[in-house]
């Protein structure tokens, strides 16, 4: 009698924890579920294949299955009204599954370069202003005669949304200042989403103006990757999702994105800084950032070399 309970009891408690297991796959489940429904809605907000055509530099497809190096052109844009406003920030990714390493460079708004489709000489950041993605990723292609492969477009002001979708960011900042009411110490520190965009604009008391603003910049973006890509902002995607679909365009596709996901992600510890090097000069009364032939052909050669394009 004593042994049949036990028994009774052994497959009672076997019971009560296949039922746990089940309703833990079940929720498991549903949560995956919306996270796709989620994900697919937002893309469809998010993408626009159509602002960037194929690049004459690449003749061939990259294939993201075999980890082939691709490049990503990063905009942040400073949207205005009736206007489609300029590219405050522009900066080019190289990206080698390969190798597992990346490459980016903060190409300044005030660059002198060839617009390509205007047949005259301007600030690069212009290219936006007159022809939107296109124009922009074209005319960086002739800068450093390298295929822009994707684009990710992002609206500056809604920037901060993205930092408080995905709870803040950590940054280190190398000096103490203020900016727009806003108090920044020096070392680590933690940032929201007002704060970060205010960290990110900030050029002008910056000892390395421009150049100090494109490394803020760079901390912030890494900043919202790491913090992105954590298993905390897992319960919070539908609020990371939102902000993206609001303020963020580009061509790639779901399974683009799944590919680079499974087959680029060491990349995003390993990346490496280039630095354009020039000279300011005004022309005609207009302040531009001069960079010469031979600084323009080192960073092509980086730039190749890393795309396994020599």
């Amino acid at each position: 009698m004593e042994r049949s309970r036990r028994t009774r009891k052994k497959k009672s408690k076997k019971k009560i924890t296949l039922t746990i297991i089940l309703l833990l796959l079940a929720i498991a489940a549903v949560f995956a579920f919306n996270v796709y429904s989620s994900l697919n809605k937002a893309l469809e907000g998010m993408l626009n294949e159509s602002a960037l055509e194929k690049s004459e530099k690449r003749p061939e497809a990259v294939s993201l299955q075999d980890k082939e190096p691709f490049t990503v052109l990063l905009l942040g844009v400073d949207e205005r009204e009736g206007d489609k406003g300029r590219s405050d920030t522009m900066i080019l990714m190289s990206v080698n599954g390969q190798e597992g390493s990346a490459e980016m460079l903060s190409i300044p708004r005030d660059t002198r370069v060839e617009i390509v489709g205007r047949g005259k000489k301007d600030k690069i950041n212009h290219a936006y202003a007159f022809g939107g993605v296109d124009m922009a990723a074209k005319t960086v292609e002739e800068f450093l005669d390298v295929p822009v492969d994707y684009y990710v477009e992002m609206n500056m002001d809604g920037f901060k949304d993205i930092v408080d979708a995905v709870g803040g960011i950590s940054v280190n900042s190398t000096f103490a200042f203020s900016y727009e009411g806003a108090d920044f110490a020096k070392g680590t520190i933690h940032l929201n989403g007002e704060e970060a965009l205010k960290y990110s604009r900030m050029r002008y008391e910056d000892p390395q103006g421009d150049f100090g603003r494109q490394t803020r910049q760079r901390q912030v973006i890494q900043g919202i990757l790491e913090k992105g890509a954590s298993v905390q902002s897992i319960w919070k995607y539908d609020d990371i999702l939102g902000a993206m679909e609001k303020n963020v365009q580009t061509n790639l596709s779901l399974d683009e994105m799944k590919d680079i996901q499974k087959n680029y992600a060491a990349a995003r510890k390993n990346i490496r800084q280039e630095q354009i090097k020039g000279t300011g000069q005004k022309i005609n009364g207009v302040y531009y950032y001069i960079v010469q032939d031979e600084e323009k052909e080192r960073l092509s050669a980086i730039f190749k070399k890393h795309l396994n394009m020599e």
